[in-house]
């Protein structure tokens, strides 16, 4: 049976994954559209999904009879409404990050899933579909021994005026945030951040770069430099050191050149070209999921440690230096 997909959110993202749907991925079928400029949902419809019926808001189209599954892709306060909305109707749920912009309404979203019985909820992490994180996990966990130290570093070539420092965390570190968890099969106990000399293409209210250093529960300590106006390219670093070996994320798949004296090879400039291929194994994965009426890969308790974590991340930017502690709720059996 082909699942039936109404996506709520037309911009870059919700274009994006429609076409995925409609174009690249087997298994399913956009059936709704619905944006809060309702041109923007209609220019979808006519490029992508010419059968889809646009509603003018998301909870109709939640509430559609024709839609089984859900994918949030509107702006991020919106996130947590309609979320609870789909757990309400029992339709399973992809939610691009974040899950809600507070810890509290990711909690509201975990509390409404563990009342559901039953997972319905992905979290648009796609860090963990990737198939250079995929490889480093494997030998992480059966090659270098015991994790002890990781080293990694997130590069932006540059970010426009709006972006502030506390977006070093919520948008660009989240990610870290969440796949470290993973990678490592543990959870953050402090977080500290310290700032380096800022860069000259920087402006006024943005600190760049900065580090970030946590602690997890098992005595890892991770260091990631957050360094957004680099200028030489989109650069995601991550070495693990473990008690018998250390291991390196790959690179992603390119050409050396030698040409004009010089060996050379390219490096990407845009995040959507690195993780172009995660995406399609995300959406894949959520497809096979939703068609048996649940959910996989990373969930709302994912969703809500990530808020938690990223909190204190920016409790530490704002007290330069300082140890903040995470504490974590115990973690419902939903999730285990």
């Amino acid at each position: 049976m082909t699942l039936r997909i109404g996506v709520i959110g037309t911009g870059m993202i919700g274009r994006d994954h429609t076409r995925r749907i409609a174009q690249v991925l087997a298994g399913a079928e956009i059936t709704a559209l619905s944006d809060y400029n309702p041109d923007a949902a209609r220019a979808v419809q006519a490029d992508l999904a010419p059968n889809a019926k646009v509603y003018d808001k998301g909870e109709d189209l939640i509430a559609a009879a024709d839609v089984d599954a859900v994918l949030v892709c509107s702006t991020g306060s919106t996130h947590e409404a309609y979320v609870l909305a789909a757990i309400a109707a029992g339709k399973p749920c992809f939610c691009e990050k974040p899950l809600a912009t507070t810890a509290e309404g990711a909690k509201r979203i975990v509390d409404a899933e563990v009342a559901h019985g039953k997972r319905l909820v992905q979290v648009g992490f796609m860090r963990r579909y990737d198939a250079g994180y995929r490889m480093l996990k494997d030998v992480v966990d059966n090659q270098i021994g015991a994790p002890l130290m990781v080293h990694a570093a997130h590069r932006n070539p540059s970010v426009p005026e709006q972006y502030v420092t506390p977006m070093a965390i919520h948008d660009t570190l989240i990610h870290e945030i969440d796949v470290f968890r993973w990678l490592l099969d543990d959870d953050y106990v402090s977080a500290q951040v310290v700032f380096p000399r800022k860069s000259s293409h920087s402006h006024g209210k943005l600190a760049d770069p900065q580090i970030v250093l946590l602690e997890t529960a098992k005595g890892v300590r991770i260091d990631v430099e957050i360094f957004v106006n680099c200028r030489y390219g989109y650069d995601i670093q991550c070495q693990v050191v473990g008690e018998e070996g250390l291991a390196n994320l790959p690179e992603p798949m390119n050409i050396t050149t030698r040409k004009n004296a010089a060996l050379s090879t390219p490096i990407m400039t845009d995040w959507k070209d690195r993780f172009v291929d995660s995406y399609d194994v995300e959406l894949a994965d959520f497809i096979r999921a939703a068609s048996q009426g649940t959910a996989s890969g990373p969930s709302s308790w994912d969703g809500y440690v990530a808020a938690i974590s990223s909190d204190a991340c920016v409790e530490a930017q704002e007290k330069t230096g300082q140890i903040i502690p995470i504490t974590l709720p115990a973690r419902p059996a939903l999730y285990d």
